[in-house]
This record gives structure tokens, C-alpha cells and sequence, in this order.
């Protein structure tokens, strides 16, 4: 729940708003209370579509058809009015997450939990096609979860199957992941009641493994999905695999009835105790937040009550009667009055007011953490990260108009994963914290991953690319960087477009392990053809001799190349440059993102001029669109923006962005993480936004070249090359 806003009106109706419950582009969703005093969820549809015919027609058609459906399992339609001059409608309020919210912070449901759920879901819609309709759209979103079982809303889109106003040809309605795939066509003719037979399929799937049968990713994605592949079943109980491949066969005629779908399941009981202790907890702190707020006799304070109370006196008594004193004690224990939601913003504004000293509304204030070596061997990107996602943090606060305050915590593992694991498990206790920026390091980053996972706790990072974790199993991963697989693809444009080089010596350095490798067998892959040809060289690991590099060196020039790529570190790739130098080599010299250090140059001397490396992140500096982020930085810290400070920057106003989203109360741990695969952000630096075809957040990748004793951003590789 959020605070009322100053543009909310205090009743609509006979009802007095509370709380705003969510909004959209739609209209707003709001907690309010009756006359009577029972609480209830009222939609009001915003101005714009209220002026529309044709959405005020198709409102008055959902008011029709929610009256229509009178089932336990449905929220009961109570009251509205499509022809008021903001259309609304008044249902039961039900104080427990949806399915969504839940699986997202508490994650999968038990099979028992399920079970419950299915037979439930199926009464419910056994109740929606007996009046003749057909819901369209059954979703995680659309159920939400009771202490006595689950509750079906939103019939927006719920029709009559001959209803022509929605079932033109080639006409999507829905939401992707959860259609049938006559819905996914849009052969709307066809979507009758076991369209949403498939779409119960695909929830409670969702429901019992926390992914989606046909996948994540763009909605168009879902859709082809849906039609031509099969659904992903792993990790769904034995039990449950023949009804949901029923569930979700591709033709209509071939899925069950829902009160087949409703016997299969039965015997699991009644709803009582059905949810596990986590979600059990969550639905007891809503319902205790709910009873916090004010009667509605509370909320019927005036504008005139608090302007007319002397400053600082808690005792004034308003014309009502109402004392201060109780106004305060309600403002505390409910954040802001209902029915004062205009008055109090209206009085925390006036000029000179102490309130409006202090900030116009009270906003919800979410925590995210960086996790980063401030201390350790990778102090220079730690500290340059923390000093973007700083900025990033009073960039946010600054806004006005924003949905929350933004809060930091910092913390230095040195480097070390030992440490790196006892702050990822003080982050996971911490409630407040709702997303964490980092670690610095691959080494940190694969020490605590787990532990955030089972916390569901997002681990966006900025530096680090992980080439073998799964999305699927570590969903709280958001690597803002691509895979260091990933980073031979600026190398071998060089080689290709630039160099034309015919002729590449590959040098695998064992030291640097499978990142060396990985690259090596990259651009080897890529680059040999009948007209290139490549040469694999090993560089042993260990401190190496002058003559082990001088013999390297000598066996490029005798090969006759005209490039080579060196997959190690900027101590090793310096000495290699030195020895390249004294061979007489000329060619092309590139490497890894690993060689881009400044600890490169000093001992390369002149034998580093030329040198071509990839990187994942770019010189803020030299980046128009980062402009006034260099002329932020340094005025703050004094110094021109180091390497990744601009991409911690994007990373962080990337989460705020998922955040805002969700809105303040809405931004839990679980809900963040599927969010993020939702966002689409343009920073800075860079797009961020979910591919799941790669996995990734970002593909952007550049080149930089060592020229007069310092590095030269060439910019993305892509337009570098060409």
C-alpha cells in the first residue's frame, strides 16, 4: 500500500479512500472503506479513457459480467457505476499477494499448496463458463492468495465466446505466457472455455516450479513460443505432468474440461493451513497494516483541522472535535490519513510549513546494497563503482514527483570470498535491502550467488561475467556486462574489418585459465576460413622466464603473422609487448579485457603503443551522452569518472527503474527480480534490458588502444570497425 497522493480525491461515492493499492495505464486501484466500514478495493478509471465511448462501453461490459460470476473463489463484484464521470467499480478486498507476488518473494508453492490452488482456480472458472463467459485472462497476476484459499479478479476481458467485440481476426487480447495459442494467433472465434483450461495450465506450472512452461522474454517470444514448441516441464512433481500436458496440448478439443481439471486434483483438503509458514507470514503483515488504519469516522478530519492547530501543539481541537493529538497517533500508525491524504499534503506545503521544509510527501524508502571490493586488489573498479551508483542514488532522490527515497548501504568484501560470503548473508537477513549492486570480482560473484538466490535478493553486477551460471536457476543474477565469452566478438572485428589480418597467432595463457581459453577458441572459431588461418600458442602459467617470451615472440615472427591476440593479464601481456618489440614484430597486437590496465603501460614502455584491447565498459569521459554524469563526477570526487563508475550508474538507475514499476510497497525482493527481465532502461553507457536468447542484459562491448602512454576509447566495437 502507498499513501494517498495530493491529486486523489478523498471518496468516491459512499467510499472513502485509504490507500492506493497499485495504478496503470488504465486507471488507479485504491483501498478504501464502505459506510459501513468493511474495506474494499475500488478502480477508477482515469479521465483520458473515461472521455472514450468505446472504453466506457467496455468498462459497463466488465461491470456486467463480474456481477455475473457469484462463486467463494471469486472476488465478489459490490458495488459501481460505469456512467459517473470517472467510471468505477467497488470489489472485496482480499489483504494476501497475488500468486505472482508470491511466488516471486516466497518462491514455487508446494505440491499440496497446488493442488489446493487447482481445485480452487477450477471451481472458479467451473463458475465462470456456467454464466456463460469465458475469463481470457487467468494469470498470476489475476489470483490472489487468502489464508483460506485463492480468489480470482479482473474480468476485463472476460467475454461471451460468440462476443464479436473482441474476437476479431488476428486480434492478441491477453497476457503473453499465460495464452492459449488460438489466443496467441488471434483466432478469436475459437477462444472458448478451454483457452482458459490452457491458461490454468500454465499457472499452476508457474505456481509449482516459478517459471513459465513456454519460457521469459519479449512478448512476441512468448507468443511463437506458445504455438510451436512445447511447453518446459522440468521440475513439475510426477504427480502433475500427465493433467498439465493435457492442460496444454495445442488444440482445444484435446484439453480437459475444467471439472475434469478439478477432479484430478481433489482430496487435497480444504483451503485451511493450505499456504506454507512464509506466505502464511506475509498475508498476516498485510492484514495487520490493513487493521492499522483508521475507521472511517477517523478519516473525516478537514483541511481547516490541521491548518487551524497552533505549530507544535499536539492537543488542538479541530471543529469536529477531533484533537491533533489523535491526528498524529493516526499518521503514525497509517502513514498518511485517508481522508487527509489531500489535507496533509495540502498543509505539509504551505510556504514556510516545517513539513515543507522537510519534503513535500513521505515516500517509501527502499535499501539497495553495493557488495564490492573497496579494499582489495580490485579496489580502483570497487571504489568506481561505488562512486557511480552514489551518484546514481541523489540523482534519483533529486526527481521530483518520484515514487520512493533511495538508500545505500556499502560493503567491502576486500576481494576475499570468505568475507564476500559473511556480507552476503548479513544482506539476505536485512529486509530493508532490496537489490544488491555488485561484487567487483568473477571469484566473489560465484561465492555468494547462492546464497542471494535462496534469499532471492537481485545481484545486479557491473564488472562481472559469469559464463556458466544459468538464468533459469540463478534468476536473481543480472549481469549489466556481457559474458567473458562474449568479448571475442570485438577482437575478431578488428582482426577482420581492421587488420585484415590473414594470419593470427592466438596466445592461451594458463594462467588466467578458462577466461583465456574461452577466449582463444572464441576467435579461433570465428576467424578461420580457407582465406584465414589461425595458430594456437600456450603460454605456460607460472612467473614465466624473459626467454620463454622472447621464444613466444620469435615463433610469431617465423610463422609470419601480420596479428596476434594475447588472452592473459597486464603484467604478462606487458613483458610480451617487450618481447614482440625486440623480435621486430609490426602486426596487429590485441588482447583481452584482462590486459586493460593502467598497470600495463608503465612497464610496456614504448612497446605498448598500438596495442588493441576489448572491454565491456567505455570512457565516460569521452561519451556524449555521459556528459553531464563527467561533469557530476568531478565535481563531487575531483577527478575525471574512471572506468565502470558510469556503468555502476546505469546498473543502479536500471533497478530504480524496475522499482518504480512496481511502486514503493510493491518493490519486494522477488517481484524486483522478475521486473528486471522486464525493463527496458537506455543509460548512459548503454540499453539494459533481458535477452533471452543470450541471457544477458547487454551486449554493449568496445575498444580501446594504447597511444601516447595512456588508453583511447575507440568506442563500441561496432561502429570502431567498420
Amino acid at each position: 500500500m502507498e499513501p494517498l497522493r495530493g491529486a486523489d480525491p478523498a471518496r468516491i461515492a459512499g467510499y472513502r479512500l485509504l490507500r492506493r493499492l497499485g495504478a496503470g495505464g488504465m486507471g488507479v486501484v485504491y483501498l478504501a472503506r464502505s459506510p459501513g466500514g468493511a474495506l474494499a478495493a475500488v478502480k477508477v478509471i482515469r479521465a483520458a479513457h473515461a472521455d472514450d465511448p468505446g472504453f466506457r462501453a467496455r468498462f459497463r461490459r466488465e461491470v456486467e459480467t463480474a456481477g455475473r460470476v457469484a462463486n467463494p473463489w471469486v472476488v465478489p463484484l459490490l458495488d459501481a457505476d460505469p456512467d459517473a464521470e470517472s467510471p468505477w467499480l467497488a470489489t472485496a478486498f482480499v489483504p494476501g499477494p497475488s500468486l505472482a507476488e508470491a511466488v516471486e518473494e516466497c518462491g514455487p508453492l508446494p505440491y499440496g499448496s497446488v493442488r489446493v490452488l487447482g481445485v480452487r482456480l477450477a471451481e472458479a472458472l467451473e463458475a465462470v463458463h456456467g454464466a456463460g463467459l469465458v475469463h481470457r485472462d487467468v494469470k498470476p497476476g489475476n489470483v490472489l492468495l487468502a489464508v483460506d484459499g485463492p480468489r480470482m479478479i479482473d474480468f476485463g476481458i472476460a467475454r461471451m465466446p460468440e462476443d464479436t467485440a473482441l474476437t476479431a481476426s488476428g486480434m492478441v487480447v491477453g497476457s503473453p505466457g499465460f495464452l492459449s495459442p488460438e489466443q496467441a494467433q488471434g483466432r478469436g472465434r475459437e477462444i472458448g472455455p478451454a483457452s482458459d483450461v490452457f491458461s490454468l495450465g500454465c499457472l499452476l506450472a508457474y505456481a509449482v516450479t516459478g517459471e513459465r512452461p513456454f519460457g521469459w522474454g519479449s512478448a512476441a517470444e512468448s507468443l511463437v513460443r506458445t504455438v510451436h514448441d512445447e511447453p518446459v516441464l522440468g521440475g513439475v512433481p510426477e504427480a502433475l505432468l500427465p493433467l498439465l500436458r493435457g492442460c496444454l496440448a495445442k488444440e482445444p478439443g484435446a484439453r480437459p474440461a475444467v471439472s475434469d481439471v478439478r477432479q484430478a486434483l481433489d482430496g487435497a483438503g480444504e483451503g485451511g493451513g493450505w499456504l506454507p509458514e512464509p506466505l502464511t507470514r506475509l498475508i498476516a503483515r498485510r492484514s495487520a497494516a490493513v487493521l492499522a488504519l483508521p475507521a472511517v469516522e477517523a478519516t473525516e478530519v478537514t483541511a481547516a483541522t490541521v491548518a487551524d492547530a497552533a505549530p507544535g501543539d499536539t492537543t488542538a481541537v479541530g471543529p469536529e472535535g477531533t484533537t491533533r493529538r489523535r491526528l498524529l497517533i493516526l499518521g503514525s500508525a497509517a502513514g498518511v490519513l485517508a481522508a487527509g491524504g489531500t489535507a496533509a499534503w495540502w498543509t505539509a506545503n504551505r510556504p514556510g510549513s516545517t513539513a515543507s521544509q522537510a519534503g513535500r510527501t513521505r515516500r517509501p524508502r527502499l535499501v539497495v546494497a553495493l557488495h564490492a571490493d573497496l579494499s582489495g586488489s580490485g579496489r580502483t573498479t570497487g571504489r568506481a563503482q561505488e562512486n557511480g551508483v552514489r551518484l546514481a542514488v541523489d540523482d534519483l532522490n533529486s526527481r521530483t514527483g518520484r515514487a520512493f527515497d533511495l538508500a545505500l548501504q556499502v560493503h567491502d568484501d576486500a576481494g576475499g570470498t570468505a568475507r564476500a560470503r559473511q556480507i552476503a548473508r548479513r544482506l539476505a537477513a536485512d529486509d530493508r535491502v532490496r537489490a544488491v549492486i555488485g561484487p567487483t570480482t568473477d571469484a566473489c560473484a560465484k561465492a555468494v550467488l547462492g546464497l542471494y538466490q535462496q534469499a532471492r535478493l537481485p545481484m545486479v553486477t557491473v564488472s562481472v561475467g559469469l559464463d556458466e551460471v544459468s538464468p533459469t536457476t540463478y534468476r536473481v543474477y543480472a549481469a549489466t556486462r556481457p559474458d567473458d565469452a562474449t568479448l571475442a566478438a570485438p577482437l575478431v572485428a578488428y582482426l577482420v574489418r581492421t587488420a585484415k589480418a590473414r594470419k593470427t597467432v592466438l596466445i592461451d595463457d594458463a594462467a588466467e585459465g578458462d577466461f583465456s581459453w574461452r577466449l582463444c577458441a572464441g576467435i579461433d572459431d570465428a576467424v578461420r576460413t580457407a582465406q584465414r588461418t589461425t595458430i594456437r600458442r600456450t603460454l605456460a602459467a607460472g612467473d614465466g622466464s624473459a626467454q620463454d617470451f622472447r621464444a613466444l615472440a620469435e615463433s610469431v615472427t617465423q610463422a609470419g603473422a601480420d596479428a596476434v591476440v594475447f588472452g592473459g593479464g597486464y603484467a604478462r601481456a606487458a613483458r610480451l609487448a617487450r618481447a614482440l618489440r625486440s623480435a621486430g614484430f609490426s602486426g596487429a597486437r590485441l588482447a583481452g579485457q584482462r590486459a586493460l590496465d593502467p598497470r600495463f603501460l608503465s612497464p610496456a614502455g614504448d612497446a605498448a603503443e598500438g596495442w588493441v584491447f576489448a572491454a565491456s565498459f567505455l570512457d565516460p569521459s569521452r561519451v556524449t551522452a555521459a556528459k553531464s554524469f563527467a561533469a557530476a563526477y568531478r565535481a563531487r570526487f575531483g577527478a575525471a569518472p574512471p572506468w565502470y563508475s558510469a556503468e555502476a550508474y546505469d546498473a543502479t538507475l536500471f533497478v530504480a527503474r524496475a522499482m518504480t514499476v512496481l511502486g514503493g510497497s510493491g518493490a519486494q525482493r522477488g517481484a524486483i527480480v522478475g521486473q528486471l527481465r522486464e525493463t527496458d532502461y537506455r543509460g548512459i553507457t548503454k540499453r539494459l534490458r533481458y535477452d533471452s536468447s543470450t541471457y544477458r542484459y547487454t551486449d554493449a562491448m568496445y575498444l580501446f588502444r594504447a597511444s601516447g602512454g595512456a588508453f583511447r576509447c575507440l568506442g563500441d566495437y561496432r561502429d570502431a570497425t567498420t
